[in-house]
């Protein structure tokens, strides 16, 4: 009985799901099954063969329709399957080449990244090398500054924004060979002590000029230190406006200049380039009929764009102003020879 009950109860569940057009056509079959069953045991036979005939015909449309209908099923099966195929297909395709441009892409960038490095290996050697050298080209001209000298207090160090051991060594060597009376460096510091021991063996004389006082007092103390007062002068000569050619430009206080005649050497070493464009470029108009009838001038980071226009407009501006071939180090060398027709005197 349970049995019999398990299946009523599917059965009803599966009558349930159905929709109302084939719960229509069962409940017209049974109708006629019926009818057909009643037709017989009533003893109508022809009644009964009709339903039958009905009946089947009825469930062969139905088979024939349900065929017709899982065909078509089948049908659009096939035709998803192949969409999903063709799908699937031209998604490999995709991913293949989309792989092959990524493989291929990676290999450019691996080619590339192996190249950058091998050419930054090579910069790094060569800036290696090149530093090695000028290590060893300042440590050279260290040792030759000490042979001609002995400090008499710890000497100041060189480089950074002082000159470096290979342009003191320069200079110290046309202070040896021209032996001049009155050296003017324009931006003081390490340089002015070693001027100043070079001027002592010649008997010269140096003045400096510095627009920072605190830089300026520090020099002072270092002179002192190096019993060097009595060579060497530090002035404080703050930047204030100097008019060249119509241009106003920042340069030492020209009143700290008034007393000065016969420069045999022109150290310009300053404004310092923070302080304002073509800070040093005033200097020869400045000092030009200040210096000796023949007089040198040396200028310091001649590498630099700045100190580069300065030179070439010195030397289209002033008669019998030359550069020399220079030695050592990062500064150019001028030799000057007084012409007939000196330049103008700034305001």
């Amino acid at each position: 009985m349970s049995s019999l009950r398990r299946i009523g109860r599917r059965g009803a569940e599966r009558l349930r799901m159905l929709s109302r057009r084939q719960a229509t056509a069962f409940s017209l079959l049974g109708a006629l099954g019926l009818t057909a069953v009643g037709a017989a045991l009533t003893r109508h036979q022809g009644t009964a063969l009709a339903v039958l005939a009905v009946l089947i015909t009825g469930l062969l449309a139905g088979l024939l329709a349900l065929v017709r209908r899982v065909g078509g099923i089948q049908r659009a099966n096939l035709a998803a399957q192949r969409d999903l195929r063709t799908t699937v297909e031209q998604m490999q395709r995709r991913l293949v080449a989309a792989v092959e441009k990524e493989r291929l892409a990676g290999g450019d960038r691996q080619a590339e990244l192996t190249d950058t490095l091998a050419r930054n290996h090579r910069l790094l050697e060569r800036s290696g090398d090149l530093l090695l050298r000028a290590q060893s080209r300042e440590i050279e001209a260290m040792l030759q500054l000490f042979q001609g000298f002995t400090p008499r207090a710890p000497m100041p160090s060189s480089g950074d924004f002082a000159l470096n051991p290979t342009d003191l060594l320069e200079l110290l060597h046309l202070i040896h060979l021209h032996q001049p009376r009155l050296v003017v460096e324009l931006g003081s510091g390490t340089s002015s002590v070693w001027i100043a021991y070079a001027l002592e063996k010649t008997g010269g004389r140096l003045i400096s000029l510095d627009h920072d006082a605190g830089y300026a007092a520090k020099t002072r103390a270092l002179l002192a230190a190096h019993g060097l007062a009595g060579v060497a002068e530090v002035r404080d000569a703050p930047l204030t406006p100097i008019t060249i050619a119509g241009t106003k430009y920042q340069w030492y206080d020209v009143a700290q200049l008034a007393d000065l005649r016969g420069i045999d050497l022109l150290l310009v070493d300053g404004p310092p380039e923070a302080t304002g464009p073509a800070a040093r470029f005033p200097a020869m108009h400045a000092l030009e009929q200040r210096l000796s009838s023949l007089a040198t001038i040396v200028i310091d980071d001649a590498n630099r764009q700045g100190e580069q226009a300065a030179l070439a407009s010195w030397t289209q501006t002033f008669a019998g102003l030359s550069r020399e071939h220079e030695l050592l180090g990062r500064h150019a060398v001028l030799s000057y020879r007084r012409s007939g027709q000196p330049a103008p005197v700034p305001s």
